[in-house]
Formats: C-alpha cells, sequence, structure tokens
C-alpha cells in the first residue's frame, strides 16, 4: 500500500518549513453562501490541499490534518504539545477524564487503564454476556410477534445496560433508562448549546439535576460497600481510590462516572446502529461473516470483528479531533505556529482512496486479507491514537462483538427508513429513529434478507 513506503519519522525541527496551503477565500465564501455542512468544506479542503492545509472557519486560521504521518506526529509522537482546549461536554462530563488536562488526567487515566485491559476486562465479560443475552431474548420477542423495533434505540439499552452493569454491578433497570435518556439530550444539544457557560448550563438545567440523582444514588450506594448482583463494579474503584486520593471528591467521582457512561454507551450504541444498516445495504456481508466458521470459532470471531472494524472506519467513534498548538512546530514539513487550532479528522483519513483503495465501500475484508488495510498507525483510529486515545477501546470491541455472536445467525432486520446525507457526513450517527421488522433466519436467503 502507498503508506508502507513512509513508515520512518520525518526530520522534526520545530518552526521551519513551508507555509501550510490554505483554502482560498472564493472556496470559504461559496461555502458559507451554499449552507454547507463543515464536513462538505473539510472533504474540499482536503482533495485541494492535500493531507495537511489550513482553512479560516473565522478571522483566525485552522489547520486541517488528515495526512497518517501527520495524524501520528500530532497525536502520538509530540501529544504534549498539541492539546485539547476546554471541552464543550465539560459542562455534562466535569474534569472527567475525557476532559482533564495535564498532571489530574495524567493521575485519573492512570487509575482507570487497568481496568480496561487483561485481567480488569476479564471481569466483565459475564456482565457484557448477560447483557447480550438479554437483548437476544427481546429479538426474539419481536421476531415471534411481527412487531417494529427502533434498531437504534435496541442498541442504546443493550450498550448502557453494558456500561452500567460493569460501572455499578447492577443491570439497568427501567426508571435508570428514562433519568439517564437526559445525558443523550445534552450530548445531542451540545453542538447548539449557547456559547457561555452559564447560559449553556441553564439551558439544559432540568436534564442536569436528573442526571446528577441518578449519579448521587449510585455513588452512595457503592460506598455503602454492597455489591450489585453482579458483583462490585468501576464505580467501586473510584469510591475506594477516595480512601487514599484526596482529589477523588464525590464532585470527581461524579464526573467520572458520568463521562465514563457517556464514552461507554453513545459511541457503542452508534456504531452497531451504523453496522446494521450497512448490512441492509450490502446483501451477502452478513452471511459471509457467519460462514467463515462455526459458532464460537475464531474465524466467526475474526469476521464479526471485521465487521465492526469497517464501520468504524467509515464512521469512526470521534470523526473530529480537535487540538491546540501550544508551540511552534513542523508537521509533515509544513510550519505550525504555536495557537494554532489544529483539527485531525479520521473521518477523512479513513476514506483516503490513497490508503483505502474503493473508500466508499462497505468491505470488511480490509480487516481479514494481508495488505487489506494501510500499516501506518495514522491511518486508521476510530478511537483515536497516542497516549489520549480512548481508554474504552477493547471493552467496546468486546461488548460489540458478543452482542452481534449472539445476533447475527438468528436475525436479519430489515429497514423501514434511513438517514440523511447530514448524518453520516455531521454526527456520524443515524439521525432519528430507525425502525426495523426482524426476519428468522429459517426465513432468510442467502443474501441476508428475510
Amino acid at each position: 500500500m502507498a503508506t508502507e513506503a513512509s513508515l520512518g519519522p520525518l526530520p522534526h525541527a520545530p518552526g521551519t518549513g513551508r507555509p501550510v496551503p490554505e483554502a482560498e477565500p472564493a472556496l470559504m465564501e461559496r461555502w458559507r453562501s451554499g449552507g454547507g455542512e463543515l464536513v462538505d468544506l473539510l472533504t474540499q479542503v482536503r482533495e485541494r490541499l492535500g493531507g495537511v492545509a489550513a482553512f479560516r472557519p473565522g478571522p483566525d486560521r485552522t489547520v486541517l490534518i488528515t495526512d497518517p504521518q501527520a495524524v501520528q506526529h500530532v497525536l502520538a509522537r509530540h501529544a504534549d504539545q498539541y492539546v485539547k482546549r476546554s471541552h464543550r461536554a465539560r459542562l455534562l462530563i466535569g474534569d472527567g477524564v475525557v476532559a482533564a488536562t495535564g498532571e489530574a488526567w495524567k493521575r485519573q487515566r492512570r487509575l482507570l487503564q487497568s481496568q480496561f485491559t487483561g485481567t480488569g476486562m476479564r471481569r466483565y465479560e459475564q456482565r457484557i454476556g448477560e447483557a447480550a443475552r438479554i437483548t437476544a431474548e427481546r429479538w426474539a420477542g419481536y421476531a415471534r410477534t411481527g412487531q417494529t423495533l427502533d434498531v437504534g434505540r435496541e442498541m442504546r439499552r443493550f450498550a448502557l445496560d453494558t456500561i452500567w452493569r460493569s460501572l455499578t454491578g447492577h443491570p439497568i433497570d427501567d426508571g435508570t433508562e428514562r433519568e439517564l435518556a437526559s445525558v443523550a439530550t445534552v450530548v445531542a444539544a451540545l453542538p447548539t448549546l449557547p456559547a457561555d457557560g452559564a447560559d449553556a448550563r441553564d439551558a439544559v438545567a432540568a436534564d442536569l439535576v436528573r442526571i446528577d440523582a441518578v449519579a448521587r444514588h449510585a455513588i452512595e450506594a457503592a460506598r455503602s460497600g454492597a455489591p450489585g448482583p453482579d458483583g462490585p463494579g468501576l464505580l467501586h474503584v473510584l469510591v475506594d481510590a477516595a480512601d487514599e486520593r484526596p482529589e477523588y471528591t464525590d464532585q470527581l467521582i461524579r464526573d467520572e462516572l458520568i463521562t465514563l457512561l457517556v464514552a461507554g454507551h453513545e459511541t457503542t450504541a452508534t456504531t452497531l446502529t451504523w453496522l446494521y444498516l450497512l448490512l441492509d445495504r450490502n446483501p451477502g456481508t452478513r452471511e459471509q461473516s457467519l460462514a467463515a466458521g462455526g459458532e464460537g470459532s475464531a474465524e466467526r470471531r475474526q469476521a464479526i470483528q471485521a465487521l465492526i472494524h469497517e464501520t468504524l472506519r467509515l464512521y469512526p467513534s470521534g470523526w473530529i479531533l480537535p487540538r491546540y498548538a501550544t508551540e511552534d512546530d513542523t508537521v509533515a514539513g509544513y510550519a505550525v505556529e504555536a495557537g494554532t487550532d489544529i483539527l485531525v479528522c479520521p473521518y477523512l483519513t479513513h476514506r483516503d482512496p490513497e490508503l483505502w483503495p474503493d473508500p466508499e465501500r462497505f468491505d470488511p475484508r480490509r480487516f481479514t486479507t494481508p495488505d487489506g488495510r494501510p500499516t501506518h498507525p495514522g491511518a486508521y483510529l476510530p478511537f483515536g491514537i497516542g497516549p489520549r486515545a480512548c481508554l474504552g477501546l477493547q471493552f467496546a470491541l468486546r461488548e460489540s462483538t458478543v452482542l452481534l455472536e449472539h445476533l447475527l445467525p438468528a436475525h436479519t432486520p430489515t429497514f423501514h427508513s434511513t438517514p440523511t446525507k447530514a448524518a453520516y457526513g455531521i454526527t456520524v450517527r443515524p439521525d432519528g429513529p430507525t425502525p426495523a421488522t426482524l426476519g428468522r433466519k429459517a426465513d432468510a436467503d442467502p443474501s441476508g434478507r428475510p
């Protein structure tokens, strides 16, 4: 592949290099007057100017980065020079690990890291399996009665149940699920909230009150020492940390709880919904995956994971990753000044034809065949790369795989509506309900359609 010849590090001389090519004012004006979406602008900038390019959404210049070497430079090799500014979700997640910076972030990340690798992951296996089993039973009920189901809502329910079991040791109950709907409400409102922090908080105050009440009850239950039916959860680890680490106040524990809750179910649910929409539009892919091996086999699991990875390629969990340059630097031969806003865009890197042949095509075989995908680490980053890569990567892949091992052999949803183009590009998630009916395996033809 084209990237295999460019794996070595580039010479790094901060503040030197040629100027970053910049989009002409006429392009910006056409985009503004046409009411285009941000992804349309970024696509045009990348196509015209390449993998390191500049544009001016306002008076100041922003640098768009999609070239894999430049991506790795910013996110991995020199992450300390490219930092997050105030996170737009801070009013929801406070000082949780996603929004934290500096030494506070390092301490919080260190505590949580062990919970999502090795032994830490094994303690969640039973909880993931139980949440998947309950979802499979619910889908079987839909299939028996011929009821329509909302696939997006089903995936949110599964992912929320899984993360709630992992955090608290309890399955999600209907009342808690209803209250936590406020999380999705706030997340959806974030892009349109007022710039002023106080006004933004006022706009979602009622939802925040409901979220805080759920968090407070869960923290009190964990502090009581009584584990849930699934045993102690990650929340117990945070509560116990307060005994030795004074920074773990109730407020910080609340912030970490909500951070993990948001990060642990929204992205997984969205990915699984897109996956089923892609299967619906690509008949036969489901059957190919199931034919890779028998139930429980390593071959079938690999094929299912390839479905997940290819979905994440087209619709990465974080489609854009903002950063801020704290020092003068040279990126892929271009001079980047201190104070420059940076946008790393996995969505466009994953659709670069120089890296991914026929990039708009849904083809899970990219992840199961030799040379099917580029080898450069900056070419595929659905969860980011470097020190701030998503903590829950392995957790998300595991829960998605387990659920699909339950659902794919038994059910084939047929969708009755599809998301809009704007939903593809901007929210990178289905826009609104995704109603579908289920076909049982016995009723399915070889193409995978009922």
